[in-house]
This record gives structure tokens, sequence and C-alpha cells, in this order.
């Protein structure tokens, strides 16, 4: 009986240290890397400034990886992620800034900056436009009195311009 026994609590024993090792690692619901980093690249490193969380080697961004895998695998979704991140550390973590109060005009200042700017160029570009023509036009009808200064009379060039700028008036 003695020995059944032992047999018994071996068995027991056994059963539990297996069931412990599956427990540990995860079971068939093992968090993989890709989901971890899904999520991760969509966060900045606290610490580090400007880097995503997804590609930072410090060990604050390892144990925060971690921590997403923990929260993962606890049934947390994405969202309940990225909120505890914020509630921790600030809107500052996340890659795309929220689009609610004044994080908004992120979406929409930059667009109509760019607006701007291609009327006005479109704009200038018209205008010159309008200038190369206006000059154009003055130097054809300057090319008369040029040929008249060729005589080598100056006071035919100048009569000449005078008649011109007549002929402009009417």
């Amino acid at each position: 009986m003695k020995k059944f026994n032992i047999l018994i609590l071996l068995v027991i024993a056994l059963s539990l240290f297996s069931v412990g090792t599956v427990a540990a690692q995860g079971g068939t619901d093992e968090i993989s890397d890709d989901e971890v980093n899904a999520i991760a690249s969509q966060l900045f490193c606290p610490v580090c400034e400007n880097t995503p969380l997804d590609v930072c080697e410090t060990q604050a961004c390892k144990q925060w990886r971690e921590l997403i895998r923990l929260k993962l695998s606890e049934g947390s979704t994405e969202a309940e992620i990225k909120e505890y991140f914020v509630a921790n550390y600030g809107a500052r973590v996340l890659s795309e800034p929220p689009r609610e109060g004044f994080s908004l005009l992120v979406y929409f200042v930059p667009p109509a900056i760019i607006l701007a700017g291609l009327i006005i160029l479109f704009r200038a570009f018209k205008q010159w436009q309008v200038d190369d023509e206006d000059e154009t036009d003055a130097s054809v009808t300057e090319a008369s009195p040029i040929s008249a200064s060729e005589t080598g009379d100056p006071k035919d060039d100048y009569l000449a311009r005078f008649e011109e700028e007549l002929r402009k008036r009417d």
C-alpha cells in the first residue's frame, strides 16, 4: 500500500509539473513578435526621442514591448493598450496624433498652407506672364526709334521718339 501511495503522489507531481510548463509557455495562445510589433510600431519610445517602440533597443523599450505582449495575452485590445500608454506617458507616445481637439490642426493646417502657396504661385506666374508680354510690346514699339538713331543725327532720334509717343496717346 505504501508503494501505491508513492506511485500516486509521483503521478500527481508529474501531472502538475507538465501542466505548469504548458501554462508557462502560454499554451497555444502565445503572442507573436509580429502582433507585438504591430502595436509597438504605432507608439514612440517615451524615453528616446522620435524612435518607434518596435525598433528601439533600449532596455526600457524591451520592457514596454513585453508589457504589450502581456496585455495582449490578458486579452487587451490595441485601443486599450494605446490608452494605457497615453495615460501613463502622455499623447506624445502616439505615432499619429489623436483626431480630436487641438490636434485636429495637424490634419488641416498643412494642406491649407500648401493650397495657399499654390494659389500665390499661380497668381505670381500669371503676373510674370503679363509683365513679359508688356516688355515684348514695349521692345517692338521702341524698335523704330532705334532704327532712326542709326542715321547718326541725334535730333532725328529725338523727333522719332516724340512722334511715337504722340501716336501712342491717340
